[in-house]
């Protein structure tokens, strides 16, 4: 046994097929053991490291180096036989991370099976051997949770790492946010063509420019709720008396008393501001916009939070109703969201770097948001710890349920960026009925963790019990419903656009290594016109089964993500299973503008 764990051990040394998971992962080690790696296993909690570090203090003179001599490579046995590697310093792997400098992975959270799945897997066989004959090597490929687990000196010697540092531009809510807003440099895209308005509570300018925005909706909302309930009952129009010189027509509506006269007309003043704005009839005013100064908006959001949550009564005229459907018409050429946005105003307000659905609220009412706001706005505030982003209030839904996308793709390098996209995603579903008139996160979360709290729920029969659907089942969906070619002429290449310009924006701050990889997962929600909206993208995504469909689409995507790092580099016309090139950014060519005909003129020294 010995003697073969030595014949492998020395053959992976010379192939260079050392590698080491920390994680969850036992689909990648199984994959890579296959292929002829040996693992090099790593500590797998600060409690063992610490006791780990008194004993190689104890056993300094007994260590065994490495060839070249390096302390890196240096490992001690624990006790059970394992091959833990020392560190060649007392820096402990597991590093604490600090707060908010570092992107919140997706998968981040799971290390806590890495324990009990490092333990239940060869526990006592020929791999562990191996393992230990390999202490002393630096591992050749790395796949792990988060890069501060992994001693700080021993990483830049790796040479395929799955994880790129410093992701907060892109995986982090607020990071994407502010990202995003620098796309007008990148490509000639409007952001609001795939991406939910958002906001960062802790930035006063973009706090007023939230406020100023959620007036603005409601305004917006007014108008479309006039319209709205106009179209729900038959027109009423009154007899004119004998008295009257002119006849009058009123629509009214609702159950309750009347508003004042003036609401639905400040509405139809304030839009027409707005739209005059979106026209840059504004361009050499210096004044204060007049959508902010205009009307008594505290007077006007409790008008319209009576219309459109407490069913007040709205009197419109003929007049103001043909005023609302042009304007509205107009307004809709201008802002693309226009006809996500619904006319309730719902808002949805997440914390900036946690994962999984934690902590995210939804809330139609601007004083509630600005009450948060005050925790993220004090002058020692770096961090911005809330965003606030524009909830979609016309989705598609199947058999009345919410449900959204989970599509990854992965990025070999960003210099040149070079992203490749996954063929297959799986759809996840909300465990209650859509309705805008309950906010609870079982109508409105689709994340796993979130909906598994509410198993005993059943929306619809024909939602999955584990509600997880395939791509594949979705498209069949959109086949029955006529529209079989929404996926490949809208979805896909909507998410592909998204992904693209979202890596573009990013990809100055994004710390780039050469050799690394990672794979990303980006959630979209899809409107009622299909369009899909990008709500986020996680670095290290969950790769823990949750249904029949996880678990063979996330043992797929490994298994090709392997094939794409790994294998491609041998043989560049193997198989990448279900990735696709999206995109291989042009090699910039060093064109000289000035001095083309550079010439060497004088005469050669001279010997003394």
């Amino acid at each position: 046994r010995l003697r073969k764990a030595k014949l492998r051990v020395e053959k992976a040394i010379r192939e260079k097929k050392i590698f080491a998971v920390q994680g969850p992962y036992p689909v990648i080690r199984r994959l890579l053991r296959a292929r002829g790696w040996v693992e090099r296993k790593l500590p797998r909690n600060g409690r063992q490291q610490k006791q780990q570090l008194g004993d190689q203090k104890k056993q300094q003179p007994e260590k065994r180096t490495s060839g070249g001599g390096d302390e890196q490579g240096q490992a001690a046995l624990n006790p059970r036989g394992r091959a833990q590697p020392s560190l060649g310093t007392t820096e402990p792997l597991h590093r604490p991370r600090p707060r908010h400098k570092e992107n919140k992975g997706e998968g981040e959270d799971e290390d806590k099976k890495a324990d009990k799945e490092q333990c239940n897997e060869d526990s006592d066989d020929i791999h562990d051997l191996m393992s230990f004959l390999v202490q002393d090597q630096v591992p050749n490929f790395l796949w792990t949770i988060r890069l501060s687990n992994i001693d700080q000196e021993l990483l830049p010697r790796i040479e395929v790492v799955n994880r790129y540092p410093r992701l907060y531009a892109l995986c982090t809510k607020e990071g994407l946010c502010q990202s995003l807003q620098n796309l007008p440099w990148f490509e000639q895209v409007d952001l609001n063509t795939f991406f939910p308005r958002c906001y960062r509570l802790g930035i006063m300018e973009e706090q007023e420019a939230f406020i100023e925005d959620f007036r603005l909706t409601a305004a917006r909302s007014l108008l479309k709720l006039a319209l709205q309930k106009v179209g729900d009952r038959p027109v009423r129009t009154e007899q004119p008396t004998k008295s009257a010189k002119l006849p009058s027509e009123r629509m009214e509506l609702g159950p309750r008393s009347p508003l004042y006269p003036q609401l639905v007309e400040e509405a139809l003043e304030v839009c027409k501001q707005h739209l005059g704005v979106l026209q840059h009839q504004d361009i050499d005013r210096n004044t204060p916009s007049p959508c902010r100064t205009c009307i008594d908006w505290d007077r006007f959001l409790q008008e319209y939070y009576r219309v459109a949550h407490e069913g007040a009564r709205l009197v419109l005229s003929r007049e103001q109703r043909e005023q609302c459907q042009d304007l509205l018409q107009r307004l809709e050429e201008q802002l693309p969201q226009l006809g996500m946005e619904g006319n309730l105003n719902v808002w949805i307000l997440k914390p900036s770097a946690k994962s999984r659905g934690r902590g995210i609220v939804c809330t139609t009412r601007l004083e509630e948001v600005l009450e948060l706001a005050q925790s993220c706005t004090g002058p020692s505030a770096r961090v911005c710890e809330w965003v606030v982003q524009k909830y979609v209030e016309r989705p598609l839904t199947i058999f009345d349920t919410k449900f959204d996308i989970r599509q990854w793709f992965v990025v070999t390098d960003w210099k040149p960026l070079t992203v490749w996209f996954y063929r297959d995603c799986y759809l996840r579903f909300c465990s209650r009925p859509f309705s805008l008139c309950h906010l609870e996160p079982a109508r409105h979360l689709c994340n796993v963790s979130v909906q598994k709290r509410y198993k005993t729920s059943q929306p619809d029969p024909r939602v999955p019990p584990d509600k997880i659907w395939s791509n594949k089942q979705f498209q069949a969906h959109l086949a029955r419903l006529g529209r079989a070619d929404a996926w490949h002429r809208v979805v896909v290449p909507g998410m592909k656009a998204a992904i693209l310009n979202a890596l573009r924006c990013a990809r100055d701050q994004v710390g780039s290594r050469k050799g690394s990889f990672e794979l990303f997962g980006a959630d979209f929600l899809i409107g009622e016109d299909f369009q899909p909206w990008l709500l986020e993208i996680n670095s290290c995504p969950t790769m823990s089964p949750s249904s029949v469909v996880t678990r063979r689409l996330c043992a797929n995507v490994q298994r090709d993500t392997l094939r794409l790092v790994l294998d491609r580099k041998d043989n560049p016309t193997c198989s990448i299973g279900a990735f696709e090139l999206l995109y291989r950014e042009p090699a910039v060519s060093s064109c000289l503008t000035v001095g083309l005909k550079l010439v060497v003129t004088g005469c050669s020294l001279k010997k003394p």
